[in-house]
């Protein structure tokens, strides 16, 4: 025989339920943040670590004066070096000075002796490998090297990192930017929303110039280019994010994380050192986030032409340089491999 439950019986069973079902939510709401997490942590550590893990020195354009150092230099160190040959050792100093080469070569008549010129500006890793290849060589060829730095790094960005942080900071802002006005969608019209990027993106821009630039003297470029450059630069991040969240929905965030911040950055030099084997035939086609390539990263006063070019996607901004395909390898490897007359492997 059936028993009736009284009103007050009713409403507490019916409140049970509810709680026992509020207190189980679908796995999807569980695993979805857990697996987007999860995805990041592996692109980032991939790419700021694992694409770097073991680099190999490929045509490092290398000015060289001399008919047969040249030839000895091609035979030597094989595809690690990528051999320019000028008339003399001026210039080659004007090549390294305009950047179409990392280094310089040249030998004294009736001498021993090598005067290597060498941009420090193009990074550390880069001139410490040229500097281990032709040590290297040197010593194979019972020859002794001077090396002199013709164009160092500015006085106040010792390590050359100034360039990567200006961009990097005005891509993450234009990236936030982009997440708080998703959150607006309902509250502001579609043309506000797109005024308001524009407007913070200038802002965004300015803001980074002054700070870096005239305040903290790190960038010594010129304001108003530099300023329009950065501009553009976050203007891209924040419409970027902006099209991924408003298409994809919640992932949209978390891809613009991925395609900017992780993978772009790393895959278009914000990795300290050279593009790695795998990422050589690629440069053309990733994302320019805010790696701005070595260029700009050791060479500041360079950023507005290659963060323009960022942001409009120039396939300059994302490493496709080539006057600068090759970079930083493992030093003393590629080195023993030198003293030995063996071609260094390229990748």
């Amino acid at each position: 025989m059936a028993t009736r439950l009284g009103p007050a019986a009713e409403a507490d069973l019916t409140t049970a339920t509810a709680t026992s079902s509020a207190s189980a939510p679908p796995a999807r709401l569980w695993l979805q943040p857990t697996v987007i997490a999860l995805v990041v942590v592996a692109a980032f550590i991939s790419c700021y670590v694992g694409l770097q893990r073991n680099p190999q020195p490929h045509r490092v354009p290398v000015a060289v004066a001399g008919q047969e150092l040249v030839g000895d230099m091609a035979q030597v160190l094989g595809d690690s070096v990528d051999v320019h040959p000028v008339a003399d050792a001026a210039t080659g100093r004007a090549e390294v000075e305009r950047r179409d080469v990392v280094a310089a070569l040249s030998s004294r008549t009736a001498s021993d002796r090598l005067r290597l010129e060498v941009g420090g500006a193009n990074g550390q890793s880069t001139t410490t490998a040229v500097k281990s290849l032709i040590s290297a060589y040197a010593h194979g060829s019972g020859q002794r090297v001077t090396t002199v730095d013709i164009v160092p790094f500015v006085r106040f960005d010792s390590r050359g990192l100034a360039g990567f942080y200006l961009a990097f900071g005005v891509t993450l802002a234009g990236f936030v930017l982009a997440q708080n006005v998703l959150g607006l969608a309902n509250r502001l019209h579609l043309h506000h929303r797109f005024w308001l990027l524009s407007g913070a993106s200038a802002a965004i821009g300015i803001v980074a110039t002054v700070i870096a630039g005239p305040i903290l003297g790190a960038v010594p470029a010129p304001v108003m280019p530099l300023a329009f450059a950065l501009t553009l630069l976050a203007a891209a991040a924040a419409f970027t994010t902006k099209l991924l969240g408003t298409y994809l929905g919640p992932v949209g965030v978390p891809v613009a994380t991925l395609l900017l911040l992780t993978v772009g950055n790393s895959t278009s030099g914000a990795a300290i050192g050279p593009d790695p084997p795998a990422l050589r035939r690629t440069r053309r086609l990733r994302p320019a986030a805010a790696g701005c390539g070595r260029p700009c990263r050791d060479r500041p006063e360079l950023l507005p032409r290659c963060a323009g070019g960022a942001a409009i996607g120039h396939p300059r901004a994302v490493g496709a340089d080539r006057r600068h395909p090759g970079g930083p390898s493992s030093p003393p490897e590629a080195a023993a491999h030198a003293g030995r007359h063996l071609t260094p492997r390229s990748g």
